[in-house]
């Protein structure tokens, strides 16, 4: 934490030395609480510099943080645009899901890893992370696949479930009830689910369905253990995308389309739409309240299937139209209820 540096000088009297020696202390715990190196000289006459200083400092402060929080929201939402053109390109790419997926990882673990040793990121390697990591490929791989066998719409929709399995799992596994607001949001999840798993059973996409739900669950993991304290969600992230590169990609070798279309859609698939969207993703969620993340988060599962119904001329069915308003509906509910909540109290 960077030091305070006060330089003074007073010819007053024995109590106006006691409001300097007052003073150092007070502006040491002020600046110090946010982390500023200053260095200032204080007037012969003392009265009223702590609140000139204060008032300075506090609007230097506000400024900074202004500047800090916008930026924190472009972050947040290029990190929803990427994130949300994952769907058309999984579909551009006539590949095996498997092979995108490996592909796809390689680049991204590139990219985060240069990430990681720019900004100097301590990685870690413990049971925690390594389950962590198992569950970020869970994500990526059964994304990759669903996609193929769904539409892209149902993919984003199901997997934006997490929140309430994640609910499901400390019920399960800690013993803790969900409040009134995640009973609501809970059967609200699981209507939106069983209106698609309806229109799937007549289009014949009830397992890619299925996969994008298990997707959702994955994901739900994935935040459940970097909650841990041991947990680290960078080296999570690394770490999961290491295992599919690892696993994954010497299935693209038994491809046979590497036109410029499609190698150029893979390295954006990598670079972008997973590289770059978990730097702006973890970089913005530290700077911006809970409540603005979980709106600016909403944008990708509306996003997605948009870009791939312009672009690609996939829509969603009726009954999954009404299902993913019904999940997206139940999943604001509750982030824009607890990030409420956390504001609040």
């Amino acid at each position: 934490m960077p030091s305070l540096c006060l330089a003074t000088h007073s010819t007053g009297s024995t109590n106006s030395c006691f409001r300097h020696c007052a003073a150092v202390c007070f502006y040491h715990i002020f600046f110090c609480m946010n982390q500023r190196a200053v260095f200032c000289t204080l007037p012969d006459s003392f009265d009223g510099i702590m609140l000139t200083v204060i008032k300075n400092g506090d609007e230097k402060h506000m400024a900074e943080k202004t500047m800090t929080r916008q930026k924190a929201i472009m972050m947040m939402l290029c990190a929803s645009v990427c994130f949300a053109t994952g769907g058309l390109f999984m579909k551009w790419i006539p590949w095996n899901p498997l092979a995108i997926n490996g592909a796809r990882n390689v680049i991204a673990a590139i990219v985060i890893g240069s990430y990681i040793l720019a900004t100097h990121h301590k990685l870690k390697f413990n049971p925690t992370v390594f389950v962590g990591a198992l569950s970020m490929a869970g994500v990526t791989t059964a994304y990759a696949i669903a996609n193929k066998l769904t539409t892209a719409g149902n993919t984003i929709i199901l997997q934006y479930t997490a929140p309430v399995w994640i609910m499901v799992m400390v019920y399960l596994f800690f013993g803790k009830k969900p409040d009134r607001t995640g009973v609501i949001s809970i059967l609200m999840v699981f209507i939106g689910i069983l209106c698609f798993f309806f229109e799937g059973l007549s289009t014949g996409r009830w397992v890619g369905d299925a996969v994008a739900l298990l997707s959702g669950i994955f994901y739900a993991g994935v935040f459940m253990l970097n909650s841990f304290e041991k947990g680290d969600a960078l080296s999570s992230v690394f770490f999961g995308q290491l295992l599919c590169g690892v696993f994954l990609s010497p299935l693209v070798l038994k491809e046979t389309d590497f036109s410029m279309p499609v190698v150029t859609s893979v390295l954006f698939l990598g670079a972008v739409q997973v590289g770059l969207a978990y730097i702006f993703f973890t970089t913005g969620t530290k700077y911006i309240d809970p409540l603005t993340a979980s709106i600016i988060n909403a944008i990708e599962p509306i996003l997605n299937p948009v870009l791939v119904a312009v672009f690609y001329g996939e829509k969603l069915g009726t009954l999954s139209l009404i299902g993913a308003v019904i999940v997206l509906c139940g999943i604001l509910y509750y982030n824009l209820k607890e990030a409420v909540k956390l504001k609040q109290g």
